[in-house]
């Protein structure tokens, strides 16, 4: 489909063999190939307003885009133009309210240092790139997440275009059932331009890494399960096996090496965060990176890529994870696999309570949510990297729960998200505001 006659108040808009093209549809995912008919770079509300009725004059659906991450469930982008929201950024906190507010296309690199620096900490994930916008609208789970909950609970208002072009501010007091889908049901519902949300005090934790040589991933991951059932909710706690890559910027000290690493962040003081994690200490970690850090400090710990890759994915949320799928998560990520990094996150605590006022995310079953991903590089690796990944999920597949949206990164029933009731009430807020599926949101959510 060409796409012409372009009114001068859509701002820019890029087409299929414009120079720029291939930039302005790239993603983080290397190996996600998008070719929509057009994409719109809206510079604010008027404009997503204007890109909108455009598409609707021409029979177009719409995804809105800010950073790129997990494109891959859209699928086929025919008859689609993506409404890119990368210049809709700009925050402001209220540290005294503990609020704050963000365009759409804020990364958490931009708030968390700032919140930081004024003894606040949000609810923020693994990764600085990540755009909060569309992290908190499929649910959004942290480093404070058994303790706090999940960040779409923490969102207390929205502003966004909705199919007929009305920019709206939607809370528990104004459109409270389109405010309820939106925390949890992604963006299915109209084109979010800003969000406000609640953030907690947070001076310092006791936070860090304990590495040790990836031949001990066995022993390692049975330590750490069997401490999780005694873990308070103020302390989250994950386990990784990770294999860096030999890349000159890598630094030397984990540069083409491999390691299983525990992480973890306590709300709470030294003496006890170390009595916490006395069990995995005393199997004499190569190296130790815990002690009593600003919040901020919890943006890195992770490690994750900062720049694009070409990789693949499972994931799944498990009740339990058992000497015997242990000892296969050991072997399948241990040494010589073709699979870079598997995280386990301990859940529970706040995840899995449903508090007044909730979203439609408003908890996630399950004691532990598995990720796996395998980069490739290039494509004689990925048979490889595939039969690793689906391995990966037939050992965990016995204990499986259900799936945690913003980790699942191809295309999929949305319904298996959510139980009966909420999928269907979904699909009525669906109706009201977009009853003619104008909109199409990572996860797709279809009006009643």
């Amino acid at each position: 489909m060409t796409i012409t006659g372009i009114s001068s108040d859509l701002g820019r808009m890029v087409h299929p063999g414009d120079p720029d093209w291939d930039a302005a549809r790239g993603t983080f995912n290397l190996l996600v190939d998008q070719r929509p008919e057009a994409i719109a770079f809206p510079a604010d509300d008027r404009e997503v307003a204007a890109v909108i009725a455009y598409a609707r004059r021409r029979g177009l659906r719409v995804a809105a885009q800010a950073t790129g991450h997990n494109p891959a469930p859209l699928g086929s982008l025919a008859g689609t133009l993506i409404l890119n929201t990368s210049a809709l950024t700009g925050v402001s906190i209220d540290a005294d309210a503990r609020r704050v507010r963000v365009g759409a296309a804020t990364k958490w690199e931009k708030v968390t240092p700032r919140l930081s620096e004024l003894g606040l900490a949000g609810l923020h994930g693994s990764s600085p790139d990540v755009g909060i916008v569309g992290y908190s609208l499929g649910g959004g789970i942290g480093w404070l997440a058994r303790k706090y909950g999940m960040q779409s609970n923490a969102v207390t208002a929205i502003e966004l275009v909705t199919a007929e072009g009305h920019l709206i501010r939607t809370d528990h007091a104004h459109e409270p059932d389109l405010f309820w889908a939106l925390r949890g049901g992604g963006g299915n519902f109209g084109v979010v331009t800003a969000i406000e949300f609640a953030v907690h005090p947070v001076r310092e934790l006791y936070s860090g890494a304990m590495f040790f040589p990836i031949e001990r991933a066995s022993e390692v991951l049975h330590t750490w399960t069997a401490l999780l059932p005694a873990l308070p909710e103020e302390i989250t706690a994950w386990a990784t096996i990770l294999h860096f890559p030999p890349l000159p910027d890598v630094p030397e000290l984990f540069r083409g090496r491999s390691f299983v690493i525990v992480m973890a962040a306590f709300l709470g003081s030294e003496a006890d965060g170390c009595e916490l994690l006395r069990p995995l200490r005393r199997l004499g970690p190569e190296m130790d990176t815990f002690a009593m850090q600003p919040p901020d400090a919890l943006s890195e710990l992770a490690m994750d890529p900062p720049d694009p890759l070409p990789y693949w994915t499972t994931t799944a949320l498990l009740d339990e994870l058992p000497s015997t799928a242990i000892e296969q998560v050991a072997q399948l990520a241990g040494p010589g696999s073709p699979l870079t990094m598997v995280q386990l996150r301990h859940m529970g605590g706040a995840l899995a309570r449903h508090e007044p006022g909730a979203g439609a995310r408003a908890t996630l079953p399950g004691q532990i949510v598995m990720f796996g991903l395998g980069v490739i590089p290039d494509e004689s690796l990925r048979p490889a990297v595939l039969a690793g990944l689906d391995a990966l999920s037939a050992a965990v597949a016995p204990h499986r729960v259900g799936d945690y949206p913003n980790f699942v990164e191809e295309p999929t029933d949305a319904s298996a998200f959510f139980d009966t009731d909420t999928w269907n009430l979904l699909r009525r807020v669906k109706a009201l505001y977009d009853p003619d599926d104008l909109f199409r949101g990572n996860h797709h959510i279809p009006p009643a």
